[in-house]
C-alpha cells in the first residue's frame, strides 16, 4: 500500500496512529506529497481528485480517502479494535470522530485566515472561528470524564489529534487554562506510544 503523506498534517497523523496501533506500518509506503490550498499538487489528481491528504492507494490500485475511510479500512485489517462493536458505544465513537474532524477542518481554515496580511483578513470570519473553538473546547471539557473512561478508539484519536494541532499551530491560545479536565485527559493521550511516535516533523 502507498500513503500520500505529509509529516505535519493532522489528518495524516490520525492514519499513522492507527498504523502504529495495529503494528502494520511496515505494510505501507509513505510518499511525501506536498499540498496547499493555494498550490494544488497536480500529481495527486490521478489518485484523489480532491487533491487532499491523506490518500491511501491499495495494491490493486484502489484509492481511499478521506482519513475516516482510511482509518476504518486499516483498523479492519487488524480486527477492528479501534471501533466499538456495541451499537451505542460505536455511535459515541462516530460522533466524537465527527467532532474531532470537524474541529480540525475549522482550525485549518482559521489558521489560513490568520496567516493572511491583516488588511486581507475578514474580522467576522475570525470571530466565527474563535467562537467555534470556544464552543468545542467547552463541550470537550464537559465530556472529559467520559473521555477518560473510554478505551482508545477512533473517536478519541480524532479529538486528541485536534487538540494536539492546536498546540502545534495555535501556541498563542492557552486552551488548557480554562479546561483542566480536558488538559489532564490530553496529557494521557499524548503519552500513548503511538501518539508520541507520530508527532509532527519539521523536516523539509
Amino acid at each position: 500500500m502507498k500513503l500520500h503523506w505529509s509529516p505535519r498534517s493532522p489528518f495524516v497523523r490520525k492514519v499513522m496512529i492507527v498504523l502504529y496501533e495495529g503494528g502494520i506500518e511496515d505494510q505501507v509506503q509513505c510518499v511525501r506529497t506536498p499540498v496547499a490550498m493555494d498550490k494544488p499538487n497536480l500529481d495527486l489528481v490521478a489518485d484523489n481528485p480532491l487533491i487532499k491528504l491523506p490518500t491511501l492507494m491499495l495494491d490493486d490500485g484502489t484509492a481511499l480517502y478521506d482519513s475516516r475511510v482510511i482509518c476504518a479500512y486499516l483498523d479492519g485489517l487488524t480486527g477492528g479494535r479501534l471501533m466499538p462493536a456495541a451499537a451505542t458505544a460505536r455511535l459515541v465513537a462516530e460522533r466524537r470522530q465527527a467532532l474531532g474532524d470537524g474541529f480540525l477542518d475549522a482550525l485549518l481554515l482559521y489558521r489560513q485566515e490568520r496567516n493572511k496580511p491583516v488588511d486581507k483578513q475578514t474580522a467576522a470570519w475570525l470571530d466565527a472561528f474563535a467562537l467555534k473553538v470556544r464552543a468545542v473546547l467547552a463541550a470537550l471539557e464537559a465530556e472529559a470524564p467520559a473521555l477518560q473512561a473510554t478505551p482508545f478508539d477512533l473517536g478519541v484519536i480524532s479529538i486528541g489529534c485536534a487538540l494536539s494541532y492546536m498546540d502545534y499551530r495555535f501556541p498563542d491560545i492557552d486552551w488548557r487554562g480554562g479546561h483542566p479536565r480536558l488538559a489532564a485527559w490530553h496529557q494521557g493521550f499524548s503519552e500513548r506510544p503511538s501518539v508520541a511516535r507520530s508527532l509532527p516533523d519539521e523536516s523539509p
